[in-house]
């Protein structure tokens, strides 16, 4: 469904995302919407996590939201907290929700749309009867400040008819996520490679110390089970096999707890430097 006028193209003032226990895609999220708009605002749904803590660290306005999921109630809460004063795209952050999606949803706000509601209606829902707004489940919805003022004047019954043939609106329904092709480079063919050339460029105490450790450990244990049946006499040559393969355990367990202290102690390292705002590598 399309109703338009002359399109009118502003600057996408504001990014809304909403969801709950997103603590580990709250920083990522946040830092790439930044490049695409003015300001960033997080609809805290009821997270159990430090998905909102992060989010303020981070400097983003969290606004704690208690409602349905719909148009109405969602512009309804952003006028209640002043964030009606431009061009607002919001975005569910769901875990089917991925991050190569932004730029779609970032050209349709750039469109000039008062209203562009990007949806997907419940299985049980009659494709030729009128499509009452508050039952669809949100894919985005990107409201201009008159936009935004005509949803929230909307009652929960509404469908897309009753919206003012004066407001330049567009309704797109989708059956499934919009898979976009993505170009992989050996460093990103697989996850472990990913995560392994990372190690190698970082110089990661997991690798530099947890990966010999392991080896020497499982070494020295697999030639201690050995010692028993291969000297039968005591001699030079058994003892200093015998200390060999004991100081080659102790070595491996060494190395491994000093990879994992080294891990731990950077991760708090990190954590402070971020939340006082310390540069990196001072």
């Amino acid at each position: 469904m399309e109703r338009s006028t002359k399109s009118v193209k502003v600057p996408l003032r504001r990014v809304v995302l909403i969801g709950e226990n997103i603590e580990l895609r709250i920083v990522s999220l946040v830092v790439r919407c930044r490049e695409v708009a003015e300001d960033v605002v997080l609809f805290d749904t009821g997270s159990t996590d430090e998905t909102a803590q992060l989010a303020e660290e981070v400097d983003t306005q969290v606004v704690h939201y208690e409602g349905a999921l719909t148009p109405q109630n969602l512009t309804r809460a952003a006028i209640q907290a002043s964030l009606n004063d431009g061009l607002t795209l919001f975005l569910p952050i769901t875990s089917l929700w991925k991050l190569s999606a932004l730029p779609l949803s970032v050209n349709r706000a750039r469109e000039g749309w008062d209203i562009h509601y990007l949806y997907r209606e419940p299985p049980s829902v009659d494709d030729n009867s009128p499509h009452v707004i508050a039952t669809t489940l949100m894919g985005h919805l990107i409201t201009s400040e008159e936009g935004m003022g005509h949803l929230a004047e909307l009652s929960d019954e509404a469908t897309m008819e009753d919206v003012s043939e004066t407001v330049r609106a567009r309704f797109i329904k989708t059956d499934a996520p919009i898979q976009l092709p993505q170009r992989q480079s050996l460093a990103t063919a697989s996850r472990f490679a990913q995560l392994f050339y990372w190690m190698l460029e970082s110089k990661h105490p997991l690798l530099l110390f947890g990966i010999p450790g392991v080896v020497l450990f499982v070494l020295g244990y697999r030639l201690s089970g050995d010692l028993a049946t291969m000297f039968t006499e005591l001699n030079s040559t058994s003892i200093g096999v015998t200390l060999i393969t004991i100081a080659m355990t102790l070595i491996g367990l060494f190395a491994m707890m000093v990879a994992l202290i080294l891990y731990i102690m950077g991760k708090q390292v990190a954590r402070i430097q971020n939340q006082y705002n310390w540069p990196k590598g001072s």
